[in-house]
């Protein structure tokens, strides 16, 4: 099963933003994508290892007496789909308190899908990505931050190997190429790690526009949702690399 989560939040088509300051953005942008990372890791792990819960993510086929993904494990895992197209076009309709719920909502059902993957990989290893990833992830957004280059021109080419990721993606969910899973799990991490970078200045230069208004703290909520959506993938990708199967 191929794992990606969906990404539609370019910055640049959100109208009518405005930031209150670098400083105040950043720590809005980090503190939203840790509680999100935060609820994601807890309700995975919930539905991972309490019986009473992971019950409802499982059935047993009755033809083959294999334990697959019940409906609800499905919609958990494809459901997110909806919430990252609602948040992105609906931007400017939704006020803070929904467009916060709606986030939670979001890392709540990311976390019940993501449950999954403690059936399919070890536990050392899943932390090890995982750790791996948070360091990966740190360097390119402190690249980000820092760097004086004009990341704008590989912003472009960095969206249309993710469109080529996704599409890649869905024809392996029927192909089952572990040849072709291996080679989109490169790019992938190549272009997450680019993206992250990316994404950062680009958070940073939306952060020269300020007035205190209410859609600063939304415009904070999808700059979190962007870092969480690079960082998810970015240790899918990891995890399909070097993950080791139980």
């Amino acid at each position: 099963m191929e794992n990606f989560q969906f990404r539609n939040t370019d910055l640049n088509n959100i109208e009518g933003a405005t930031i209150v300051n670098e400083r105040s953005l950043f720590a809005s942008v980090f503190t939203w994508m840790f509680v999100a990372l935060g609820i994601t890791t807890a309700f995975s792990m919930l539905f991972a290892f309490v019986p009473e819960l992971s019950q409802y993510i499982f059935r047993v086929d009755e033809v083959t007496g294999r334990q697959t993904v019940s409906i609800f494990g499905w919609i958990c895992m494809l459901a997110p789909i909806g919430l990252v197209l609602l948040m992105s076009f609906a931007f400017n309709k939704l006020s803070f308190p929904a467009l916060i719920s709606v986030f939670f909502l979001y890392a709540i059902l990311n976390g019940i899908g993501f449950s999954v993957l403690f059936y399919v990989y070890s536990l050392g290893s899943i932390v090890t990505v995982f750790a791996s990833t948070c360091a990966l992830f740190g360097v390119m957004a402190i690249a980000g931050y820092t760097t004086k280059t004009d990341l704008t021109k590989f912003g472009s080419l960095l969206m249309i190997g993710l469109i080529g990721v996704v599409i890649a993606s869905l024809i392996n969910m029927f192909m089952r190429s572990d040849s072709m899973s291996y080679i989109i799990s490169i790019i992938s991490v190549i272009v997450f790690t680019g993206l992250t970078a990316y994404d950062v200045q680009k958070i940073k230069e939306m952060a020269a526009h300020n007035d205190g208004s209410t859609d600063a703290k939304k415009i904070g909520v999808m700059g979190a949702l962007t870092l969480y959506l690079d960082f998810i993938n970015l240790f899918l990708a990891l995890l399909r690399l070097f993950g080791r199967r139980d």
